[in-house]
């Protein structure tokens, strides 16, 4: 799948990635969103495959575009089998971000990307549009550190992995009124606290880096970019565990399902028996072979943003494979067709 796809799903978040730039730091979040799902929708019909979107932009009346049980690839087509051999047809699950960090981008703050993992059929967790309890951390502690512990717990696990003093670890948390003990408790046992208003994809997979200064995430946040930045921590060996939030008092803020009984409700129907299992990153992202995706759009701790030369292009791209046990790190220039420069830097 690697083989087949690798070049392909770079250029899938590269394209998503350079029509998202275009509108940063114009405060249209929604426009910001919307060209690049188009991007990469267009992109992904033009893959010899047969995809399935498994986490979307939300359901078919709400998004006409790479909504959740949405058919891509060329494979898909009315004519496809003039050209698809049965026999030979890749079949994939895909989860798809195509902005993630939608305000960051529209504000013109660091960390927005647009972002995919992909896994055979049924490699990839269905997570509902809920929230997720999330604890990731370098790939030293997987294992060690546990969502269910308390974050003093968890610090002085992770203090002893890593080879540091609590007090120099920095722990990223989004900006939520529900994180405020959070925040505290670890402001108490004497790490530091980089606060995030969104985007945390990003944030969990530079805990899986060494050098990015980010050494855990905590804190709830949506369950389907869980499903993403689990996928990205297990091709990298990293800790990533989670699990679904579906009461509204707990997060605070607007949530799928007008109470706790009707959320219940609705993860029976999806098959989820027991809604308070804590999964780790092998369980939300069970393929065989996972591959991650990621285009920076604004600058992040991992990748560049996109930068426009006359007419082109520059991008920074990150694709982790569990086939290849490889992360790499993909510098494009994006050219126009008769080009009167080519910008380096």
């Amino acid at each position: 799948m690697e083989s087949t796809l690798g070049l392909e799903i770079i250029e899938v978040v590269e394209q998503a990635a350079i029509a998202s730039a275009r509108w940063m730091g114009k405060g249209d979040k929604d426009t910001a969103d919307e060209v690049a799902v188009e991007a990469m929708r267009e992109r992904m019909n033009k893959i010899h495959m047969r995809g399935r979107i498994v986490i979307g932009e939300g359901e078919r009346d709400d998004a006409p575009m790479l909504y959740i049980g949405e058919e891509v690839g060329i494979c898909t087509q009315p004519d496809a089998a003039d050209f698809c051999n049965p026999e030979e047809l890749l079949e994939i699950d895909i989860a798809v971000d195509p902005c993630e960090g939608t305000n960051l981008c529209a504000y013109g703050q660091p960390g927005s990307m647009a972002v995919l993992a992909i896994a055979e059929k049924g490699g990839l967790f269905h997570a509902p549009d809920f929230y997720m309890k999330k604890l990731a951390a370098p790939p030293a502690a997987k294992g060690k550190v546990d969502i269910r512990k308390s974050a003093t717990e968890n610090l002085k696990i992770l203090a002893e992995c890593l080879d540091r003093a609590i007090d120099e670890l920095v722990v990223i948390v989004m900006k939520r009124e529900r994180h405020n003990d959070l925040i505290k408790e670890i402001r108490d046992a004497g790490a530091r606290v980089r606060l995030i208003s969104d985007g945390d994809v990003s944030a969990a997979i530079s805990c899986g880096f060494s050098g990015t200064n980010t050494h855990a995430l905590m804190g709830i946040g949506a369950a389907p970019e869980g499903v993403i930045s689990a996928a990205a921590m297990r091709c990298l060996g990293a800790h990533f565990q989670g699990q679904l939030i579906y009461d509204p008092a707990v997060v605070k803020t607007g949530l799928i399902g007008e109470s706790k009984e009707a959320n219940l409700a609705r993860l029976t129907e999806m098959g989820i028996t027991d809604p308070d299992k804590i999964y780790d990153a092998n369980e939300l992202a069970s393929g065989e072979t996972v591959l991650f995706a990621g285009c920076g759009i604004t600058p992040g701790d991992l990748m560049e943003g996109v930068r426009f030369f006359h007419q082109g292009a520059r991008t920074q791209s990150l694709v982790i494979s569990s086939q290849s046990q490889t992360a790499r790190f993909v510098d494009t220039i994006h050219m126009p067709k008769e080009p009167k420069v080519i910008q380096l830097r």
